[in-house]
């Protein structure tokens, strides 16, 4: 087993319940790689078994650790690959993973044939194939609590909040937050945003007698064409660039342009460590016993997923497809209804 990518609650859920039914159920043997598929090339393992996942189910993060190391950009690491499993007597793979690492997974499993199953892992919760994943209930919940905290702190000084919260390509996160704590404004990547009306809108909420406001950003929200120009960033070996200070831009700008003033809170990591919603950890173990299951189906090039609240297999190729963005009617029939 590995995690791959960005930690979120609920991984550890996933593991345990995957160890628990394959060793008590069908007498499996397992080994955890570390570090996602760095501890594969580099043959970095770790004992798992029922003992050693003892007491994981709410704690966040990973046992096995994780990276964003992509085997398909380093010379030799796919050959280092077949290796490494070979010499472990390694029959099966279960990837626990986003886009990028399920995207290696399939890879491998089409072009050298490795026995691979996948468990959709994203906090942002943009993969397509399923309906929700683990992680990102709990990163609402936060996103909320934080929201609810910073209400009463900007009618106090009679301020406007910008908070940013986790979201590459999808403002699922940001949406529904900014939603359950009553946002002024929400914006996210899925439409450019327009900084104008932006500034617009929160004065005309301030004439109205509204002198404290929300707005919900989205780390990955882009500015429309010559509204702002944003600073060039890093890019990981899978090419996302680092993401992160959207909040800080926006906020200088709407102090500059309305006088009101202004500050900044980017939740960032906060939002993938701790325990994970009891939502998730339940939707975790499902992900898990489906995914050891599917296993000993031979159902291999498969993730596990969840459709009209079912465990259901779907290919890999399926799962890395196509990302998962906001209804449109969300923001524009729901959200919107609350802004000004």
């Amino acid at each position: 087993m590995l995690t791959g990518g960005g930690d979120c609650p609920g991984l550890n859920a996933v593991i345990r319940a995957a160890v628990r039914k394959g060793e008590r159920h069908y007498g499996d043997d397992f080994v955890g790689f570390r570090d996602g598929w760095k501890g594969v090339v580099e043959g970095l393992t770790t004992r798992l078994d029922v003992e050693t996942m003892r007491g994981t189910l709410p704690r966040g993060g990973t046992v096995l650790g994780t990276s964003r190391t992509n085997p398909y950009k380093l010379d030799g690491a796919v050959e280092r690959i077949a290796g490494v499993l070979d010499d472990q007597g390694i029959e099966a793979v279960v990837a626990i993973g986003g886009e990028d690492t399920l995207g290696v997974a399939h890879r491998l499993h089409q072009e050298e044939g490795v026995p691979l199953v996948g468990v959709p892992k994203t906090i942002d919760n943009d993969l397509s194939a399923t309906e929700v994943t683990f992680g990102f209930h709990t990163a609402v919940q936060i996103a909320t609590d934080a929201i609810d905290r910073l209400h009463t702190t900007a009618e106090s000084h009679d301020r406007v909040m910008v908070v940013e919260v986790m979201g590459r390509h999808a403002g699922h996160i940001a949406t529904y937050a900014g939603i359950a704590g009553g946002a002024a404004e929400i914006l996210i990547p899925e439409e450019r945003f327009d900084i104008d009306e932006v500034c617009r809108a929160l004065v005309a909420r301030h004439e109205k007698g509204r002198y404290a406001s929300i707005v919900v950003v989205a780390e990955g929200a882009q500015p429309a064409e010559g509204s702002l120009t944003l600073a060039d960033a890093e890019v990981d070996q899978f090419g996302h660039v680092k993401l992160g200070g959207i909040a800080n831009v926006l906020a200088g700008e709407i102090e500059s342009r309305t006088g009101f003033e202004t500050r900044v809170t980017i939740l960032g990591h906060v939002q993938r460590g701790g325990t994970p919603t009891a939502y998730d950890r339940v939707l975790s173990t499902r992900f898990g016993i489906g995914a050891i299951d599917a296993v000993h189906d031979g159902a291999f090039g498969q993730m596990v997923a969840l459709r009209a609240d079912q465990i259901v297999r779907v290919p890999l190729a399926e799962a890395v497809g196509e990302l998962k963005t906001v209804d449109p009617d969300l923001v524009h029939g729901v959200a919107e209804v609350f802004f000004g």
